[in-house]
């Protein structure tokens, strides 16, 4: 496992993860189904779903803490910037503790390199929103979300996965 092929199988994740549409009824199917594997397996998250114009979807699980809304928010604001998965991001970017390059002008308050946040793209339509996903380690984030995504789309989860990490 490299970074760069990270880079490369988030990127065709975010090429293959594709809507044909989507709205308040796919945002709460897709949140109630990450809301319960969380429950199932005692994941301490917190889901948000929104489009660029307002929240469709919020659940805080047990475990899950103050901070993690306030993680969701500044990994969906880097989202938005660059209209990227916000690991695929961290990778690309290389800075330590997700820090923000401070030559981009962006405030670290506001913005967080970390995975967890995932397009929706919609095809035809481009990005419209974002799935996040706090709590857990960056990587473990981002594939929550890109499970359930292969899971709503009819895509196979083995094809779309990540590496496993190597243990240390």
């Amino acid at each position: 496992m490299s970074a760069a092929s990270d880079i490369r199988k988030i990127a065709e994740q975010e090429e293959t993860l594709i809507f044909e549409r989507f709205d308040e009824a796919v945002a709460f199917e897709l949140g109630s189904t990450l809301r319960e594997r969380a429950l199932s397996d005692a994941l301490p998250i917190c889901i948000d779903i929104r489009t660029f114009d307002r929240p469709l979807f919020y659940a805080a699980l047990a475990g899950s803490n103050a901070s993690n809304p306030d993680w969701a928010r500044r990994k969906f604001n880097a989202l938005t910037r660059w209209l990227k998965s916000t690991y695929r991001l961290a990778l690309e970017k290389k800075h330590v503790d997700g820090i923000v390059d401070p030559r981009e002008g962006l405030a670290g308050e506001d913005y967080v390199l970390a995975g967890g946040a995932f397009p929706i793209r919609v095809r035809n339509a481009g990005v419209v929103g974002a799935i996040i996903v706090s709590g857990l380690p960056q990587r473990e984030d981002h594939a929550v979300v890109v499970d359930a995504l292969c899971d709503h789309l009819g895509v196979d989860r083995k094809k779309m996965a990540l590496p496993k990490a190597k243990s240390v």
